[in-house]
């Protein structure tokens, strides 16, 4: 029998246990109160992609501690790791050890790694490897980085058509492991030309006397090694697929993509447009020198002032007629504000549609017609506001029907410009993300000027 007594009281408190850090918070702490010790048992128990995160997070110095903290495991972290910052964090390392960092990776990601060093230093990595393993890489290497080919995994498990399953899992069982994000099974023929997947799923499930043509299946299609990466995305989204095979011209399989891959496509891809807008590099670091951060940014601020003074030089032009009219140089912003925002939603979608392969030469001129109409409708609604503002603010008639009408003809031209620049653009293999935006605001900031200030200088001035 178990005796219930009653517990005296006590005057101690017990603590509560302190909830513990989130992992990147800890490590930043570790960090900046100069702790190896603990930084160490973090570093021990830390996922790689973690650890990247956090290194692309620091200044120039406490990257450097970290990246040579004693239980960094390099050759895990530098597969996570941001481009730019992986050049960095390698660039002093012997090409032995950046070949032994390069072993514990997937293919596709050693590539990654190589396609960031000088060409001289490729060649040195490559020697430092065994032969397999340099022929694999070598193979991706020699396919442009932005074509699925060098996209592409090499590490592959193939089967012939005519193997009965049970000889399949025979052959599977040998395996010590597979490699990473294996769904199935690519089908080759004697020639080693691509023909089905066999999908683990029916490898387990089906009859072991079956051949493995009567259960493979053959409605994923091979991609070609030299389509844009752009493309293969757009295959993986179309057709959900997880994995798809890789072939030559001939239909030689040479490897597979899987979708981890694609996504870090489709945010390299979003990055890209995100930045572009702005002059910038996606690759750029945030946490890089003053001075390479100024280089940088220098280029496209030199373009912009270039333009500026285009858009100043045309409002010089009407010098006089600013003069005698002061309500003008209250307004005019207004106008060419109007016709940016305008612009920059044509030019939004349109990119848009180039990026999502939705716009092509034949639906462009109907899209075009589409634009111009919306950028008319919707300057002839805000030309009523504008001008009503105008009229009531200055108690001047002439100057509320002149802003109106040249609201109106602005967002038409911005409408026109925000269509049509990037397919010209594109057509002259300009990247229309990096480059519309400056020319599209440079057309609407012209157009609205002049269209304002001509319109002023010919019905007020006579008027004045």
């Amino acid at each position: 029998m178990t005796e219930i007594t009653e517990t005296p009281p006590t005057d101690t408190i017990t603590a509560p246990t302190p909830t513990p850090l989130p992992i990147q918070d800890a490590l930043h702490e570790a960090l900046d109160q100069a702790d190896e010790e603990r930084l160490n048992a973090l570093l021990a128990t830390a996922h790689p992609a973690d650890i990247a995160h956090l290194l692309s997070t620091l200044p120039a110095k406490q990257r450097t501690a970290l990246w040579h903290a004693e239980s960094l495991v390099q050759s895990e972290v530098l597969a996570y790791v941001d481009d730019s910052i992986r050049a960095e964090l390698i660039e002093d390392m012997p090409a032995e050890e950046v070949a032994a960092a390069t072993e514990q990776m997937d293919t596709d990601d050693a590539v990654d790694l190589l396609q960031d060093l000088p060409e001289e230093r490729v060649e040195e990595v490559l020697q430092a490897m065994d032969e397999l393993r340099r022929l694999r890489l070598t193979q991706i290497l020699s396919y442009d980085e932005d074509t699925a080919g060098g996209l592409m995994n090499t590490d592959t498990l193939t089967v012939r058509l005519d193997l009965r399953l049970s000889t399949v899992l025979r052959y599977l069982r040998r395996h010590e492991k597979l490699p990473e994000k294996t769904e199935a099974l690519l089908v080759v023929d004697m020639e080693n030309r691509y023909q089905g997947m066999l999908f683990l799923t029916d490898l387990i499930t089906q009859d072991p006397d079956l051949k493995v043509r009567e259960v493979m299946s053959q409605t994923v299609e091979a991609i070609p090694a030299q389509i844009s990466t752009r493309e293969v995305a757009r295959i993986f989204e179309h057709r959900d697929l997880l994995t798809a095979p890789v072939v030559d011209e001939n239909g030689v399989l040479l490897g597979r993509i899987t979708v981890d891959d694609v996504l870090d496509v489709i945010r390299s891809e979003a990055e890209h447009a995100l930045m572009s807008h702005a002059g910038l590099d996606e690759e750029d670091d945030m946490f890089a020198p003053i001075l390479t951060t100024s280089r940088n940014r220098a280029v496209w601020l030199g373009i912009n002032l270039v333009t500026a003074f285009l858009a100043a030089w045309v409002i010089g032009l009407f010098e006089a007629t600013l003069q005698q009219v002061v309500a003008l140089a209250v307004l005019m912003p207004i106008v060419a504000s109007m016709g940016g925002i305008a612009g920059s939603q044509t030019l939004t979608v349109v990119i848009r549609g180039i990026a999502l392969d939705k716009v092509n030469n034949k639906n462009a001129p109907w899209l075009l017609r589409k634009e111009v109409a919306v950028g008319i409708l919707n300057g002839l609604l805000w030309a009523v506001v504008v001008a009503g503002i105008a009229i009531v603010w200055f108690n001047d008639y002439l100057l509320g029907l002149i802003i109106g009408a040249a609201v109106t003809i602005n967002l038409f031209f911005a409408a026109f410009s925000g269509m049509l620049v990037p397919l010209l653009l594109k057509r002259l293999s300009i990247d229309p993300a990096l480059a519309g935006g400056v020319i599209l605001t440079t057309v609407t900031d012209v157009v609205g000027f002049a269209s304002f200030l001509g319109l002023a200088t010919a019905f007020l001035l006579p008027a004045a």
